[in-house]
């Protein structure tokens, strides 16, 4: 064949092999290798039959082994031998390398194929819904026409849109439960829990207010009535915005709950005792809100939030709880994360115990799985986020939640599996403070402003600028500006530390450094005054005196002047912290025409891909870092285009755009959460002849219609007595006065949870006794019609009934009656109909399918017969599962 060329070749030139033996020098002759191995083994080798068998139809060619026998006749025996022997380990040789040449082949062909494979599942992934902002609008029509005519997962996910949504009237609520938070002069910085996230919040109010078809916003955080911190953090609301005349809109607000001391200002790591407070304040604000709305847009049904956005994990903690409550949709976000800090401190050499002494570090990551579990939807502001940071926790894996996704739209069963939605929406702006000379003086310096004498030479400075320029030497340096509340994370000392060793840095510009406000740093908390006087230190250290400002005091108000400032240096802006979850005063640089050097973990990345206006370094690294604030303000042809990028691309990170895309996807979360909401139930009054037993003094003047008079002749008090039996009287026509439930005004309530079987299945006596006695004894010590009981067991409704008839008790003696293990709620003062708000609250993700199949099939032991644990159809109902057991069979307890 064609193909074996060169083998034919070569065995035209291999002679016959006759003995096998080469002579040597010495007149004697050796064996060659092959004979001497056969002949060990009592046999005559035959190099021809060897060859052809072993080596030559290993090809499966035919035409070799025909060109083999063709040259056997040839007479030389030791050239034969000598050219066989060496032919023999060429072909060998290159037959190994053919298979391997092969091998290699086959692998390549099948890493194409997964990697077809997984670009087909990538797609499937990735199409299934609309992506969390990464594509820009251009690709998503493109890809479109090109994939009109493949089948695939559609989205119903539709973009935002403020014409057909302005009759909505939504109501939402966003909770932010640490820190001092007011809509005006933000003490942003005064403490570690004063920050980015206060801002953020109270911004995202005011613009999700502003947008149509949001009828109310409400920021819920805690009551502070501390004589440590402004009395208005202890006002109860305040308006964050007004809302226009004839948009139909009630505005936004801050509701400040009571929890805790209220006379104490509590930190983030010593609130979570007090959560479930929170909730129950949250809870009734909610409900009264709900029902205030429906009166005025709903027509009277009460208006529901549309979502409950939790910020923070003790916050995210709240909304699991209310959501749960309301069957309201929730949404997370984390801000910061409690694993990823957890990481960062044992980094530094911190023991796990001496951290979760300081931060309740074990506590918080409770709280996030939780929230993590309840949430249909997470916030990020970056695609590291979700991956490294939101990676770590038990609660989601990024490949299993994009498997889960494509399964739920196809109909496919998850088996009792969820996770949450991730998606990307960078944190918004506020552009109200930007100028149009912000955005296009960048040719006016300082020295046009200030002479050389440091003389105002053409109009009035900012207060500020003066405040800060009084610590340099020489003001016409560029600034590098970095904002951020002294805290450890934000990484100063390291900056500073880059600053004080880099000489032609030093020599080129002056450092600003913000850092929140102070009056005496041995009154700040703990963390911020061992970073300011590591910082006082570290300036005294390097004599920076002359060329670093950090002013003590400033105003919410002051920083876009302190931005402004550094632009008409031509300075920089740098964020140098170990982890920055969002980057809002990355933004708020860019939108001043600020060059930036940020930190490469976290928010950072995703936002200067999108503005384009700076460097990543690793804050780790402070050579990095005056590498790169050098590298910017030397070259000003780099400075320029980054300022220029900067201000081209801001709009991607406004307010308006942030809310279309967060309106959307909640929207597309709301789709896939059960829409059936709670009734509030108009409060049947008690028994008057309960409410007026006890009134002694009581005193009326009305005017009164039909036999009652009244009679000159009666003094007061018989006029009293006679009025109160006149009401009592009417009232028992009405109804059963002998009825003394009175749902909400119960004084005390006693939860009986008790389950007593005999040996055939039918409760005993001891349970009659139980419940005969605790009734008894709460009736005599605080009277029947001030005190609810509510009965728990695993029982069957009838089987309830059954034993509670034994007992000699009427089941209106309950407040409520839960059974079929919490399966079910009755209200027996109402009817005897399951409750329709629970069974809803309870449907919620509860896999029956699954536990119907999986129960037996874990329960049952490895040899056991398919009989040995089967359904028990009569104690069984939708939500409760009962089984029975085959008497003698194994099983596994789970």
């Amino acid at each position: 064949m064609a193909g074996n060329e060169w083998i034919n070749g070569y065995l035209e030139a291999i002679l016959d092999a006759g003995s096998g033996k080469t002579k040597m020098n010495d007149g004697k002759f050796k064996l060659s290798k092959f004979e001497e191995t056969k002949q060990k083994e009592g046999q005559l080798f035959s190099p021809t039959k060897y060859f052809v068998e072993e080596v030559i139809n290993s090809f499966d060619e035919s035409d070799l082994h025909r060109t083999w026998v063709k040259v056997i006749a040839t007479r030389n025996t030791r050239e034969r031998s000598n050219r066989l022997e060496n032919m023999c380990w060429r072909i060998w040789h290159l037959a190994r390398k053919k298979k391997q040449i092969a091998w290699e082949d086959a692998q390549r062909l099948a890493k194409r194929r997964l990697e077809r494979e997984q670009g087909r599942n990538d797609a499937a992934d990735d199409l299934s819904e609309l992506s969390e902002g990464e594509k820009e609008k251009g690709d998503s029509i493109n890809a479109s026409e090109s994939l009109k005519e493949i089948p695939r997962i559609n989205s119903d996910m539709q973009i935002w849109s403020e014409d057909d949504k302005s009759s909505r009237n939504l109501y939402i609520v966003l909770i932010s439960m640490h820190g001092l938070v007011r809509g005006d002069n933000m003490e942003l910085g005064r403490d570690s829990d004063t920050g980015g996230q206060v801002k953020y919040v109270v911004e995202l109010a005011r613009a999700l207010a502003n947008t149509e078809g949001v009828y109310r916003v409400d920021l819920l955080t805690r009551q502070i009535a501390s004589p440590e911190v402004d009395s208005s953090y202890g006002e109860p609301n305040e308006m964050l915005s007004c809302p226009s005349d004839g948009t139909g809109s009630c505005g936004a607000y801050i509701i400040r709950i009571p929890c805790g001391a209220r006379d104490k200002y509590i930190a983030k790591e010593s609130l979570w005792p007090y959560i479930h407070e929170f909730v129950d304040g949250a809870l009734n604000h909610i409900v009264n809100m709900a029902r205030a709305i429906g009166e005025q847009v709903n027509g009277g049904k009460p208006t529901w939030p549309y979502v409950i956005h939790g910020h923070y994990a003790d916050a995210g903690e709240v909304a699991a709880h209310l959501s749960g409550a309301l069957n309201v949709p929730m949404v997370l976000t984390g801000h910061s994360l409690g694993r990823n800090k957890f990481e960062q401190l044992l980094k530094q050499g911190r023991l796990p115990k001496d951290i979760n002494a300081s931060y309740k570090i074990m506590r918080r990551i409770e709280a996030e799985e939780l929230g993590l579990d309840a949430s249909e939807m997470v916030v990020t502001s970056t695609r590291q986020e979700i991956e490294e940071q939101w990676g770590l926790y038990d609660g989601f894996d990024l490949k299993l939640e994009r498997k889960l996704r494509v399964r739920r739209q196809r109909g496919v069963s998850c088996f009792g599996r969820y996770m949450p939605r991730m998606v990307v929406i960078p944190p918004g702006m506020d552009f109200s403070y930007v100028t149009t000379q912000d955005t296009m003086g960048g040719d006016t310096d300082l020295k046009s402003l200030i002479g050389n004498d440091r003389t105002q030479s053409k109009r009035n400075l900012p207060p500020m600028w003066s405040e800060v320029m009084r610590f340099f030497t020489n003001p016409h340096k560029p600034t590098i500006l970095a904002l951020s509340r002294p805290d450890p994370k934000k990484n100063v000392t390291t900056l500073l530390k880059a600053f004080g060793e880099c000489q032609p840095l030093r020599e080129l510009a002056n450092m600003t450094l913000i850092l929140g406000n102070r009056d005496d740093i041995e009154d700040m908390s703990n963390s911020s005054s061992v970073v300011l006087t590591t910082v006082l230190k570290l300036i005294d250290k390097y004599d920076l005196y002359g060329q670093v400002a950090y002013p003590k005091h400033h105003k919410q108000s002051d920083v876009p002047d302190i931005y402004r400032l550094a632009a008409k240096t031509k300075g920089v802006f740098i964020n140098p912290a170990l982890v920055e979850p969002f980057g809002l005063t990355i933004i708020e640089a860019a939108a001043y025409g600020l060059p930036v050097v940020a930190t490469k973990n976290g928010g950072p990345v995703d936002i200067l891909k999108a503005l384009n206006n700076g460097l990543l370094v690793d804050p780790h690294d402070q050579n990095a870092i005056a590498d790169a604030l050098l590298k910017l303000l030397a070259d000003k042809n780099m400075w320029s285009e980054c300022r220029k990028n900067g201000l081209k691309n801001i709009h991607r990170f406004s307010w308006p755009e942030h809310c279309r895309n967060y309106l959307s996807h909640v929207e597309h979360s709301r789709n896939r959460h059960p829409n059936s909401h709670l009734e509030i139930m108009t409060i049947p009054g008690e028994p008057l002849s309960d409410s007026l037993r006890d009134v002694e003094d009581f005193s009326l003047r009305f005017s009164t219609e039909g036999d009652f008079k009244l009679n000159a002749e009666l003094d007061a008090v018989t006029r009293q007595k006679k009025l109160i039996e006149a009401i009592t009287q009417k009232a028992s026509f009405n109804g059963n006065a002998s009825v003394t439930h009175s749902p909400g005004r119960r004084q005390m309530l006693f939860v009986i949870a008790a389950d007593c079987y005999d040996s055939d299945g039918n409760t005993t006596e001891t349970f009659q006794a139980i419940i005969k006695n605790v009734m008894k004894a709460a009736g005599l010590s605080l009277g029947l019609g001030r005190v609810g009981f509510i009965l728990v067991t695993g029982s069957s409704l009838g089987e309830t009934m059954e034993a509670i008839r034994r007992c000699t008790v009427n089941i209106e003696d309950f407040d409520a009656i839960v059974c079929n293990s919490g399966s079910e709620l009755y209200f027996p003062w109402r009817d005897m109909v399951a409750d329709g708000d629970y069974e809803a609250h309870v449907e919620y993700r509860w896999p029956g399918e699954n536990v119907r199949s999986v129960v037996p099939r874990v329960a049952r032991a490895e040899d056991g017969a398919e009989d040995d644990i089967v359904g028990f159809v009569d104690a069984s109902s939708s939500r409760c599962q009962s089984y029975s057991i085959k008497p003698g069979a194994e099983v596994r307890y789970l």
